[in-house]
């Protein structure tokens, strides 16, 4: 496996992280968990070592998880996890809490259910407009020297956040969404923020919440509580225009020789050293596919294909999160 680093200070990763979210919650009820704990044990055969989840996730079922199947090989495995994303009994419904005392509290209890001493790289999952970032972060910095957390990071925060947290401790990493038909940190300036302050950008959904993998044919496949049922790019008309781009990817993957979800993957691959994506996944058979993709090495000429594709306002149909959601990012 290839490694990055994590952060211009930071340890080296597997250039591939898994994340596991859709392992208990979004996605379907009735996961397998026998399946899921063992992709996790495969992904760290294949040299896999960052492991992003977040307490919201379940909410809090998949640290348990983790924590469950990662006993016994903490070593070597760089465990990220999330604070500050607030569920409400309204499932589409989001909260955010930035509160200092709340940093301290949830932290606790992430340690604990994933049975760790100390998280590699904890997350503000998303900015609270009403708590300024540098309190947030002076709390987040408390953990560092109390040796709960190794290194901090943010989540859809923008780049002058980004430059105003950095500015109170460093940060390792930021997540934001980024994959072929998510293309905003190249325009907002959060991916050469990351690059000009020596910040690893973690790419989560970079298989376009599996749109981009060419397997998806209708809404109606997904199970009747999948999230992406309510997604907008999802919905019918958005779903038959996107699955048009798509199959263009399925063309060039086909050329090559390769899947379009390793083919997807390789593109984000190549955005530049600094960035690790984190494709999620339940399954082996799919571990296997994804980790396969850090070997795609890409021309100059294909990447420029890929990037025709979804060039040009308008072209991809539909917002990738609900109204709601979408006020929650870039914070």
């Amino acid at each position: 496996m290839k490694t990055r680093h994590l952060g211009h200070h930071g340890p080296h990763v597997s250039s591939i992280g898994l994340g596991c979210m859709g392992m208990s919650d979004f996605y379907t009820t009735g996961v397998d968990e026998g399946e899921a704990i063992a992709t996790l044990h495969h992904a760290v055969e294949l040299g896999v070592t960052l492991f992003d989840t977040a307490d919201m996730y379940g909410p809090h079922t998949n640290e348990e998880l983790l924590g469950r199947a990662l006993r016994g090989k903490r070593e070597g495995v760089y465990l990220a996890s999330k604070f500050g994303l607030v569920r409400s009994s309204d499932p589409h419904a989001r909260g955010v809490n930035g509160r200092p005392e709340y940093v301290r509290q949830s932290v606790d209890g992430s340690l604990k259910r994933l049975d760790t001493d100390y998280l590699d790289l904890y997350y503000q999952h998303r900015i609270d407009p009403e708590v300024p970032v540098e309190e947030t972060i002076g709390a987040m910095a408390e953990l560092v020297k109390a040796g709960k957390v190794r290194h901090i990071g943010l989540s859809e925060a923008s780049a002058e956040t980004i430059q105003r947290a950095h500015a109170v401790h460093p940060l390792a990493a930021v997540q934001s969404e980024y994959s072929l038909w998510t293309r905003e940190p190249e325009h907002n300036g959060v991916l050469d923020t990351c690059r000009s302050l020596g910040i690893a950008f973690v790419a989560y959904s970079p298989l376009g919440r599996g749109f981009l993998t060419g397997e998806l044919k209708s809404p109606e496949d997904f199970a009747a509580d999948d999230y992406r049922r309510f997604n907008p790019r999802f919905q019918a008309d958005n779903f038959k225009r996107n699955l048009a781009l798509v199959e263009r990817v399925k063309a060039l993957a086909l050329d090559k020789g390769i899947s379009a979800s390793q083919l997807a993957l390789g593109w984000v691959l190549a955005q530049g050293d600094h960035v690790i994506p984190i494709p999620g996944t339940k399954q082996r058979k799919y571990l296997e596919s994804n980790v396969a993709a850090a070997s795609v090495v890409l021309s100059a000429d294909e990447l420029a294909q890929l990037d025709g594709i979804f060039t040009g306002k308008g072209v991809v149909a539909g917002d990738r999160y609900q109204a709601q959601t979408m006020t929650l990012l870039n914070g």
